[in-house]
């Protein structure tokens, strides 16, 4: 038998065919809410590692400047200290005082330039052990976000694993549903449920109100949904209508409270509001 085709169907099967799929879609929606905001808080962490071992990386390159600007400066004082033995002997072998002041100068620029080293090594000295404890901070943090993303993705993995065939199906179903409806309708039904804010597209009359966002609608349009004769939708949130019979929903009946006889009573405040009757939901 050959496939209905789409634009052929009756308001009635179309009005079915959109709660089904609305059914079908809201079953992935609760698959996917079962996961919350796992895959976020996954993201988050491996964004955050990546973020941390960035700086790990940028505080261990810094320790390791210091520490090659630290060995060029004892080399630098190495040669001072050669620089100042080699001109402390030639004191002795000097034959005047120009020759003399000369050496005197150069052994004082050289212990000079060893002080200087000295103070640059100090400091460098400094800046590492602050900068180790920083790489030591940042490493117990990346090892316990790890740790927490490992805790994510195995929670993540087991409810995608539980879900992963059930939403499949769910998929395969909203697909085919899909094809059953002309692309003009689908559009617009897969535009009200995004702007819904429960993802719902259509929905069913519940006391004589929108299932949607529960404002009441006018006894001629509530009618009018019965019929099945055209797509009515509501005219507050925009949202599709269609009569909890057809969509297979059995919704109570309100009931009616049968109204309260008065009685003749003393004209007190408290007995006054016992006369008034109560209104029927």
């Amino acid at each position: 038998m050959a496939k209905k085709d789409p634009t052929d169907l009756t308001v009635e099967e179309k009005l079915k065919t959109l709660f089904q799929l609305q059914t079908t879609l809201s079953g992935i929606d609760e698959k996917r809410a079962l996961r919350g905001e796992l895959p976020l808080e996954v993201q988050d962490l491996e964004d955050e590692i990546a973020g941390l071992t960035t700086r790990i990386e940028k505080i261990e390159a810094d320790i390791c400047d210091f520490q090659s600007a630290m060995v060029q400066k004892r080399g630098e004082i190495q040669d001072a200290q050669a620089s100042v033995e080699r001109y402390k002997r030639q004191l002795d072998e000097v034959s005047n005082n120009r020759e003399y002041d000369t050496l005197t100068k150069e052994i004082e620029f050289q212990t000079l330039e060893i002080e200087l080293c000295n103070k640059k090594i100090r400091e460098a000295e400094v800046k590492v052990a602050e900068k180790e404890r920083d790489l030591e901070q940042n490493h117990e943090i990346i090892d316990d976000r790890r740790k927490a993303l490992e805790e994510k993705k195995v929670e993540l993995d087991e409810i995608m694993q539980e879900t992963k065939e059930e939403e499949t199906l769910l998929k395969e179903k909203a697909s085919e549903l899909e094809k059953k409806i002309e692309p003009r309708l689908l559009t617009s039904f897969k535009r009200i449920r995004k702007n819904a804010r429960n993802g719902l597209g259509i929905v069913y009359v519940q006391r004589d109100a929108c299932g949607g966002c529960f404002n009441k609608i006018p006894p001629q349009r509530q009618l009018d949904i019965k019929m099945h004769k055209k797509i009515i939708v509501c005219e507050y949130c925009g949202r599709i209508l269609i009569d909890p019979e057809l969509a297979g929903v059995k919704v109570a009946s309100p009931v009616e409270e049968k109204p309260k006889r008065k009685r003749s009573i003393r004209k007190t405040a408290k007995k006054s509001e016992e006369e008034i009757p109560e209104e029927a939901e």
